[in-house]
């Protein structure tokens, strides 16, 4: 069992079967350099404190929640308020659908967690769980309350356990309409087409995620570093990375950048200029015909 603490327990139910679980958090914390806000003059960290206009510095034990109903006016409620609304899905999270794996759009999933079982007799319903929507390419969808929040939730295998990622409600997605409203709706040309399909199938492998790195993590702990044995001195870029990225507006041909890329090429094609028109020739001046007299004998 891993040494972090579950974030939830409580039990899935499928019909009549309960299993008792815990959820971790999949994503790791303090992966990535994290900053404070510092006084420059003393180096020493920004404090904040809660303050009353009017009054000044509060107390936390003189602060609870409210919720403002109208500009200035707040119904106030005590953490016992709120611990007193129950619901069932706070222990128990129950499997009322299931969907095919792919029908759910990548734009709902929020948040990723591991499913462990709570003991050895948990193990076996756990198992029946796991196997069963993998052999059925199935996701359980339910509902679970954590964190004071209630969440939709997605299950599905992974490995030995099962994945829990929360998703979000509909009414928390934006429309795309809005944003996609000025995008063509035109078809690409099929030449083109052609060789883009080409290049995809050229670049297709299987999903490995350690293939890929927070480079800008990794540029950040090396100034870090670069600080550290510099005492604090300033240390200033050695270039600028953004201004060397290629715009689409370096692209003209894009048959030509296409085929390029396909053929192993990494640099993109330069905008070429349309050939200059020739002027049409101008027809040749007529000569004046001329007229040959016989003389007359």
């Amino acid at each position: 069992m891993p040494a972090s603490r579950p974030i939830w327990k409580g039990q899935i139910r499928l019909s009549l079967v309960s299993i008792p679980v815990e959820l971790f958090s999949a994503a790791r914390t303090g992966a990535k350099p994290s900053f404070r806000q510092i006084h420059e003059p003393t180096g020493k960290p920004i404090h904040y404190e809660k303050v009353v206009a009017g009054v000044g510095p509060v107390d936390k034990e003189e602060i609870i929640k409210g919720f403002e109903y109208e500009k200035g006016d707040y119904v106030l409620l005590t953490d016992d308020e709120i611990d007193a609304v129950r619901l069932d899905t706070r222990k128990t999270l129950e499997l009322t659908q299931f969907v095919g794996a792919c029908e759910i759009d990548p734009i709902y999933y929020d948040k990723s967690y591991f499913v462990v079982p709570t003991d050895e007799l948990a193990e076996d319903a756990f198992r029946v769980l796991r196997d069963a929507l993998r052999k059925t390419q199935k996701v359980g969808l339910g509902q679970l309350a954590m964190r004071g929040k209630e969440y939709l939730a997605a299950i599905k295998p992974t490995g030995t356990g099962l994945m829990l990622e929360t998703l979000h409600y509909e009414d928390e997605i934006r429309k795309a309409d809005p944003f996609f409203a000025q995008i063509s709706a035109k078809k690409a040309e099929a030449d083109l087409l052609e060789v883009a399909e080409a290049l995809i199938e050229k670049k297709t492998a299987a999903f490995d995620a350690s293939a890929f790195k927070d480079h800008y993590q990794a540029a950040l702990h090396d100034l870090i570093q670069r600080k550290m044995k510099n005492k604090g001195r300033k240390i200033t870029a050695d270039d600028d990375t953004d201004a060397k990225r290629p715009s689409g507006a370096n692209v003209v041909d894009l048959m030509s950048a296409l085929k390029e890329s396909l053929e192993g090429g990494s640099k993109p094609t330069a905008r070429r200029k349309p050939a200059a028109k020739k002027a049409p020739a101008k027809p040749a001046a007529k000569k004046p015909a001329t007229t040959s007299r016989k003389k007359a004998s």
